[in-house]
């Protein structure tokens, strides 16, 4: 019974002491102050949004974080969709500006 007892408090306490220097390691328990209102971590512009910004976005990088290959890849696309959408866009106005010259000389 003592031994159980003794087997029991030694893993208890080799536990509590990688758990202090993991802590010590990683800093888990450091807290931020706040972001001003309005920024964010990232660098991201507020409005007008293009391809190039969302290619050009990277994240910290941390220890228990998202996987760096799926990040980008999620990036990649979503600058692909971008660009598409911005490239009707211009199509839909040019297009727009055509009938509207049509319609100004009939």
């Amino acid at each position: 019974m003592l031994t159980l007892l003794l087997y029991v408090l030694i893993v208890g306490l080799v536990a509590a002491m990688l758990f202090l220097v993991a802590s010590a390691v990683f800093g888990r328990s450091e807290e931020l102050g706040p972001l001003p209102e309005g920024t964010t971590a990232t660098v991201l512009p507020a409005d007008g949004v293009t391809g190039a910004d969302v290619r050009a976005l990277r994240f910290q990088q941390v220890v228990r974080g998202y996987k760096a290959g799926e990040v980008d890849w999620a990036l990649s696309r979503l600058a692909e969709r971008i660009d598409e959408l911005e490239f009707e866009l211009a199509q839909a106005r040019q297009w727009q500006a055509q009938v509207a010259a049509g319609q100004d000389r009939a």
